[in-house]
């Protein structure tokens, strides 16, 4: 047994068993420690990883559209006044030729009132000078009335005849006047807007209704231009009405030859192809088919390192070390990237490429991370 050397006028001591255990425990906990440190800092670093496969997928473009009437019409007087009636409001389905407003016409009234008084006037005496024709010829029959009592009754009627005629010629365009005043629908449709109210007084500039086809509908949408030349009339389409899960069919019917110089896109029409109950207005979000690729390499775009100028990615090679790989990228905007040339399948792709770096030693842990549906 270990002692320590006594003081003067002391006794020495033993040192205790439990006190040398406690030492030799912790120096070898702090050895264990040490090793492990260095053992994990030897292992490598596990990273989000996705094996490249080739798969279909759709090269699509996705847009934002409103439905709108196939055909649009706005309404307006063809003559100045105060508005007296409006006896549709928005909303309203309208039939050809139905009475849509009337405005004021007390004028034009006046003078069609005059021309109808007229005509009857001229009627009138057309009557009148066919029974003083009748009589005379009775009478120049019996030898009662001379020759030119006869020629003049004739004369008389047939005076009568052309006045008659003129004055409901006289009427029909006072009537035809006064009838212009009340506005009529030119077309069937469905109430758009009403934008005047009862009272107010229009010129012929001034829209009273905008009538809406009701029988079709078609969306009007707005591509970008470096991207519409890849469109073509008939191209499929699938459709879906804002916040619903509907989706429909539909095709493209036309595509504006002219860029809108303040937004940089050009504008395109589609047809549901089947009836659909839309409202005219309502936003419908649009996916135009380009075409389908069938052994297309999708990857997360957060797995491209700089991909504006010099696309590269990281591929963990056999080793499990981590490569610097320059790639091609289709320039199409689809959610994921589509590798287009310096990767295939079977490349293991490192998906966070900032957590990591070149030749460092990794183990790949599989994510399956794609947002583009192949199957779409």
């Amino acid at each position: 047994m270990q002692t320590r050397p006594a003081k003067a006028g002391s006794i020495a001591r033993p040192v205790p068993h439990t006190k040398r255990r406690v030492l030799l425990v912790g120096v070898l906990l702090a050895a264990a420690i040490a090793l492990l440190a260095g053992w994990l800092a030897l292992q490598p670093a596990e990273v989000a990883a996705q094996t490249l496969a080739a798969r279909p997928v759709e090269i699509a473009l996705s847009v934002v559209g409103r439905v709108q009437p196939q055909n649009t019409l706005d309404v307006r007087s063809q003559n100045a006044g105060k508005v007296v009636r409006l006896l549709h409001d928005e909303g309203d389905v309208v039939a050809r030729g139905s009475n849509l407003a009337v405005i004021s016409s007390d004028v034009e009234a006046a003078e069609a009132n005059g021309a109808r008084s007229r005509e009857q006037a001229a009627r009138a005496e057309v009557v009148r000078t066919e029974q003083i024709l009748m009589r005379t010829e009775t009478l120049a029959a019996k030898g009662f009335a001379s020759r030119a009592a006869l020629d003049n009754a004739r004369a008389a009627k047939k005076s009568a005849g052309a006045m008659l005629a003129a004055a409901t010629s006289e009427h029909r365009a006072a009537s035809a006047r006064l009838s212009e005043f009340t506005v009529n629908a030119p077309m069937a449709g469905i109430v758009l807007l009403r934008p005047v109210d009862a009272g107010q007084v229009i010129t012929p500039a001034t829209m009273l209704f905008q009538l809406g086809s009701v029988d079709a509908r078609e969306i009007n949408a707005e591509v970008d231009e470096a991207y519409a030349d890849d469109l073509r009339p008939g191209m499929k389409v699938r459709a879906a009405a804002s916040g619903s899960n509907v989706i429909f069919a539909a095709h493209i019917t036309e595509i504006s030859p002219r860029v809108d110089l303040s937004t940089g896109g050009r504008s395109i029409k589609l047809v549901p192809n089947a009836d659909m109950p839309l409202p005219p207005g309502r936003t419908v979000d649009v996916t135009i088919v380009i075409a389908v690729r069938d052994n297309a390499l999708l990857v997360p775009r957060g797995a491209i390192i700089d991909a504006g100028k010099d696309p590269r990615i990281y591929v963990v090679n056999a080793n499990g070390r981590v490569d610097e790989r320059q790639v091609k990228l289709d320039p199409w905007p689809s959610l994921d990237a589509i590798i287009a040339d310096g990767a295939g399948p079977g490349d293991v792709i490192v998906l966070t490429p900032a957590l990591t770096h070149v030749s460092a030693r990794v183990r790949a842990r599989e994510t399956s991370s794609l947002t583009s549906d192949p199957e779409d």
